[in-house]
């Protein structure tokens, strides 16, 4: 007998019901949404995280009349901190974007998106970025354990198999500088797990302790952020100039950082992972 391993990734998370909508997801949707997009077409983007809000900006330098709406207060309200979140807002506006904060899509057909209030917008395209969901349908039936993702361990062996292995998007593993278990769904990750796995099942033995990164790019504005990227932890923040360029560190009770977000400044992210993994307390002096 031989290794096994699950690559089975995530399908993008849909509207119930909903039809004529694009999932951007694959190199097709990106050739559709090019045909489709122009001067004055109306696109209605439905998300306001990592997918949405990238291909709003994208959408927008096209000439497309963009509106974008999501149940969150703000654009990327579950990454930024709130007050860089309502500076991507009004930015968003400048650029000529609409936006519909605070509001539920609960359908869309033939080009009417309808809300969760009971009013519709009009489109003639319809983009849907909500993110996905694992593919764990195979690892279910097979009895292995999941939870938002296949179980695996630092080897991305699944648990409690030796020769059983899961990598990229469908796999849950550990991060032993953060002390918690994460899947993830951006570039990075796919690459060094999937390589840092298929080595392990040739016999490399070699812990997988990677800490991914992801980066977007949002019309002239840009980022890189690396480790625990969640609004809900307090901040140590350094900004040349707020909005624009700026270095965001999320830390715990103690001040140490758990996910750092490089906004318009590059090649940081290793430094970054550094400063996560030395487990010390920082203050603004360490975002130089």
């Amino acid at each position: 007998m031989g290794e096994l391993l699950l690559a089975t990734g995530g399908r993008p998370r849909v509207i119930p019901g909903a039809e004529d909508v694009v999932y951007f997801r694959t190199l097709d949707d990106y050739r559709l949404l090019r045909e489709r997009a122009g001067e004055g077409v109306r696109i209605v983007v439905i998300g306001g995280g990592f997918i949405g809000s990238e291909i709003a900006a994208a959408l927008a330098t096209t000439g497309s009349r963009v509106a974008m709406v999501f149940p969150e207060p703000g654009i990327g309200w579950r990454l930024f901190p709130a007050h860089l979140s309502a500076f991507v807002d009004d930015y968003y506006l400048e650029r000529g974007v609409e936006l519909l904060n605070g509001v539920t899509v609960t359908g869309a057909t033939g080009g009417v998106v309808t809300t969760g209030s009971g009013g519709t917008l009009q489109s003639d395209v319809v983009v849907a970025g909500l993110g996905i969901q694992p593919a764990t349908e195979l690892a279910e039936a097979a009895g292995l354990p999941v939870d938002d993702g296949v179980m695996v361990d630092e080897l991305g062996r699944v648990e409690g198999y030796d020769d059983v292995f899961a990598a990229g998007d469908v796999a849950r593993f550990p991060v032993a500088a953060l002390d918690l278990s994460l899947r993830v769904e951006h570039e990075d990750h796919a690459k060094s797990h999937g390589r840092a796995v298929g080595a392990n099942m040739a016999g490399a033995g070699v812990r997988y302790d990677h800490l991914p990164f992801f980066y977007s790019d949002l019309f002239d504005l840009g980022y890189e952020a690396v480790g625990e990227v969640d609004s809900r932890l307090a901040t140590v923040e350094r900004w040349e100039e707020h909005g624009r360029t700026g270095v965001v560190a999320y830390v715990d009770e103690k001040r140490r950082p758990r996910g750092f977000l490089f906004w318009n400044v590059w090649g940081r992210v290793e430094h970054g992972r550094e400063l996560i993994r030395a487990r010390a307390p920082i203050g603004e002096d360490a975002l130089v």
